[in-house]
């Protein structure tokens, strides 16, 4: 697969135009639409770079609004005047319509674990003993925190994964019971790509009265979702993946309708709104308390803590903004060749799939024993950079990949599994 002149013409042509959105002032704006490999938009890169699902390189138009958000910084003459509320405002709109979200329904959030550890904290764990169902193919981290919780006396229950690299579910409906509190998943498994149904994920939880959470890490920016429309109560995501943004700010869902029935997990005054009257202060009026002060409404009022990064939003509300006119159909649609190819030609040679066929998330995984001691060297060689973990490997594909770097990928690894 080839891109033409054309082709490369109009992404060059829509660079300048994407860069602006960064701006504030790119509210109105009417973008081109970029086109697909939108390889134009990101800088060039010294080898083939099959990793995004480790770290997604920034944009070139994200870079831009940085430094226009770094000049804003110094307060330098000339500077652009940045409206952060605008901005942060924004990135939470578009990342509401991402994943299926109303703005209400999220808060800014450290990382996709916080997020987890948040919901675990709102739901009463250590001291809720409730049975918590997860499965090996959710984030590997994870393992750690639910790994400690059984040590407290938690009853947590990790279903295992089939040979051909899917969670049953007709196992997990035997394993949620009336004393299970949560289903902790998943909805794009880092380790091999697989996607949850979420849908009958939320129907096995509920029949039961437990609530479902969903790592969408992998999901958000590179494969439909619609948190609303499946049920989903709590999900989180870090940006630094397929958002295109970078560590340190992710977002945390709280379904609506569930909002008023979880306690706090701490107290931070983003959780404030409405209003603020203090007592304590010369012309204050006296009173018992030393303040007055209502709640915000939606997840900020219930999760939201203090400050966080606005690099995180300036980088966003670009990358975000190229999402949406990319469409992330669209980008589904476009890598899927690439995957298919590695998986027939992986499969043919004899390596060991983990990754189901006809997956459509980008990620594509095999088990490799040793793979940490016998790749790394050969694909360095070969200018190419994928995930090689110590028994597996797992490229991963984003939008300026093309055909071409799937060919370099299938060349530089060995005709037949390394002994």
């Amino acid at each position: 697969m080839s891109f033409t002149r054309r082709a490369l013409v109009t992404a060059a042509a829509a660079a300048p135009a994407l860069a602006a959105a960064g701006k504030a002032a790119a509210d109105a704006a009417v973008l081109p639409a970029p086109s697909l490999p939108a390889r134009s938009l990101f800088a060039k890169m010294p080898y083939v770079y099959l990793d995004s699902g480790s770290t997604h390189p920034m944009p070139l138009g994200a870079q831009t609004a940085l430094g226009d958000y770094l000049a804003y910084k110094t307060r330098a003459e000339g500077a652009p005047n940045l409206n952060m509320d605008a901005i942060e405002k924004r990135v939470m709109e578009r990342f509401a319509r991402l994943v299926g979200a109303e703005p209400s329904e999220l808060c800014f959030i450290q990382s996709t674990t916080m997020g987890e550890n948040l919901v675990l904290k709102a739901l009463g764990y250590p001291a809720e003993k409730g049975r918590i169902v997860t499965d090996a193919l959710h984030f590997f981290g994870s393992f750690y925190t639910y790994e400690e919780l059984k040590k407290t006396g938690v009853d947590v229950v990790t279903l295992p994964m089939t040979r051909e690299g899917r969670i049953d579910y007709g196992a997990m409906a035997a394993a949620v019971n009336g004393k299970t509190k949560l289903v902790a998943i998943s909805a794009v498994s880092t380790t091999n790509g697989f996607a949850h149904d979420l849908k009958t994920v939320c129907d096995i939880a509920h029949a039961h009265g437990a609530y479902v959470y969903v790592d969408s890490v992998h999901a958000a920016g590179s494969t439909p979702i619609d948190l609303r429309a499946a049920g989903v109560d709590f999900a989180a995501s870090s940006s630094y993946k397929w958002l295109m943004g970078d560590f340190g700010l992710g977002f945390l869902y709280v379904r609506k309708e569930i909002q008023d029935r979880v306690p706090r997990p701490w107290w931070g005054y983003h959780q404030v709104g409405g209003r603020f009257i203090t007592h304590v202060f010369p012309y204050d009026t006296p009173a018992p308390e030393v303040a007055d002060y209502g709640y915000d409404p939606g997840a900020t009022g219930r999760f939201g803590m203090g400050t966080t990064s606005w690099t995180g939003p300036v980088q966003l509300d670009y990358s975000l903004g190229l999402i949406e006119q990319l469409t992330v159909p669209a980008i589904q649609a476009w890598r899927q060749p690439m995957i298919d190819a590695i998986q027939t030609d992986l499969r043919k040679r004899g390596y060991e799939p983990l990754t189901p066929l006809g997956t459509k998330t980008p990620l594509v995984a095999f088990a490799l024993k040793d793979a940490r001691k016998k790749l790394p060297e050969i694909l360095n060689k070969a200018g190419v950079r994928i995930t090689v973990s110590q028994h597996r490997f797992r490229p991963s594909i984003s939008v300026f990949n093309d055909m071409n770097d799937i060919d370099r990928l299938l060349a530089a690894l060995p005709k037949a599994p390394p002994a």
